[in-house]
């Protein structure tokens, strides 16, 4: 089977994640143990060698299966885990967040995932 990674899909998750955490571009290439010149061609569309792939994967926490598509493939068509249980995952990995305040996040998030639903059903 062939297939490639999704580069851009993986700078754009990278740039999420490190607005979400303050940092820059520069920041995030040090925690990841990655050049900063490879970050900026990504930013240019060129993709990662293996390791600086694995490298930023690792420093996201995301499943490499994430920024992968195979020929053929449009959109994602594999079925993905629900959004309350990708959040969970999140939370629970999170070491600079109390129990009780992963918890409280998480009683949001579902309050707001069941508005979500009654809303879709009211529709």
């Amino acid at each position: 089977m062939e297939g490639r990674m999704d580069a851009r899909r993986l700078y754009e998750a990278l740039d999420a994640g490190r607005r979400a955490r303050g940092l820059s571009w520069r920041q995030l290439a040090e925690q990841a143990g990655v050049s900063p010149s490879l970050l900026s061609r990504m930013g240019n569309g060129l993709r990662p060698d293996l390791d600086g792939f694995i490298a930023l994967v690792q420093w996201l926490g995301a499943p490499a299966e994430e920024f992968m598509v195979r020929p053929g493939d449009t959109a994602r068509t594999e079925p993905q885990p629900a959004l309350e249980t990708q959040l969970s995952l999140l939370l629970r990995a999170r070491n600079d967040l109390s129990d009780a305040d992963k918890d409280y996040l998480l009683d949001i998030v579902s309050a707001t995932m069941r508005r979500i639903k009654a809303d879709r059903q009211e529709s």
